[in-house]
């Protein structure tokens, strides 16, 4: 990782912050509906993950997805917009915040019922090994999906067929509001893969260059030997599980004691002393973010409502397999198109001008600095 990349995945763990607090100040305004979960707090593990990945791999995850779809280059304006039910969001406005698909970027989206993508991941890492391709498959899970039958039946064929996927548990000490030590009779959730005879490691998942190191490690081996890896990211979310859970069930001790070790603040400090980085750089970073973000919330707020009619769409594929005589009568199936649809390309965001300070703005910045 060069210096001009470390910045980059700075940028992007910035920019998934950035995202997801504005996401929680429009839910609050009653601009967003629906379920919220956010990613924050654990923006390490989706970067660090999906910077190894190549161009023609795959990912598929579960209900927090905004970190992954962002990580993985999609635009937080079709983000934002989706999540505000816009005719222009990554879904068209039909998924929220629960189902980011980008199929374009290999992203198969989120998935509301836990641990339901985890036989799906299987699936696609079986459909790479008949095309005898070497992509490999990323699944993200939470430690609530461990317990799950779907775990164990996708570890099992995983390893029984060698097939290319890298699971990952993204354990962030809670399913829901429970607590993994009142959950799972074994605390080390990784070791779960030995009974499977899957590869299996942890690492600290709020320091992305550990994250790079042990994914880089587990996709290599998926794409050269076609093996299975379990990772464990021992990583932390600052808010509740969504945004209608006050998190009640843990003190403000303990999560003011884990913003100590934020996966932001310490990539920062290591660009400063390792990279040669200035605070002024960081914040620089940051400013810019903050504008896209603006742009993101103009966008969203300029975009149209779905049209009435648009209920129709995306309920079918034509499909030679479906029972004509039937179907014709359905308004869905008339609606129904042969290939799916795409998200429109967005033409790329640009930072806006600096503006030029008047005299009498730089007279008053002069006596603040003073």
């Amino acid at each position: 990782m060069d210096r001009k990349q470390a910045l980059a995945l700075y940028r992007q763990m910035l920019l998934i912050r950035r995202f997801e607090e504005r996401c929680a100040q429009l839910y609050v305004e009653g601009k967003i509906g629906g379920f919220l979960h956010l990613y924050i707090g654990q923006e390490a593990v989706g970067v660090g993950a999906i910077s190894q990945m190549r161009p023609d791999d795959y990912l598929i995850a579960y209900y927090r997805d905004h970190g992954y779809a962002l990580a993985r280059g999609a635009d937080p304006r079709s983000l934002l917009a989706e999540l505000c039910g816009k005719v222009t969001g990554i879904s068209r406005g039909k998924g929220g915040s629960m189902h980011f698909y980008d199929v374009p970027a290999g992203n198969f989206g989120g998935d509301g019922i836990v641990g339901g993508h985890l036989p799906l991941a299987a699936g696609m890492g079986y459909g790479i090994r008949l095309r005898q391709t070497d992509q490999v498959v990323l699944s993200f899970f939470g430690d609530g999906a461990i317990n799950e039958g779907a775990f164990h039946e996708a570890l099992n064929v995983s390893a029984l067929w060698d097939l290319p996927v890298v699971y990952v548990i993204e354990n962030n000490r809670y399913g829901m509001g429970t607590s993994i030590d009142r959950a799972s009779s074994v605390k080390d959730l990784y070791t779960r893969a030995s009974a499977y005879g899957v590869p299996r490691r942890e690492v600290n998942g709020m320091d992305i260059v550990a994250v790079r190191d042990a994914m880089g490690e587990a996709i290599e081996r998926a794409r050269k030997e076609k093996r299975p890896t379990l990772i464990e990211a021992e990583t932390y979310r600052y808010r509740g599980h969504s945004m209608s859970d006050p998190g009640k069930y843990r003190t403000k001790e303990e999560v003011e004691q884990m913003m100590k070790s934020d996966p932001i603040l310490l990539f920062g400090r290591r660009l400063m002393e390792q990279e040669r980085y200035t605070q002024a750089d960081l914040d620089a970073q940051d400013k810019d973010v903050l504008a896209q973000m603006d742009d993101a919330v103009e966008f969203t707020e300029k975009s149209a409502d779905p049209p009435p009619e648009s209920l129709y769409e995306d309920v079918y594929v034509r499909s030679p397999y479906i029972h004509l005589k039937a179907a014709e009568k359905d308004p869905a199936w008339r609606a129904a198109i042969r290939e799916d649809r795409v998200p429109e390309k967005l033409p790329p965001w640009t930072p806006p001008a600096p503006r030029e300070e008047t005299p009498a703005q730089v007279e008053a910045a002069a006596g603040k600095a003073q």
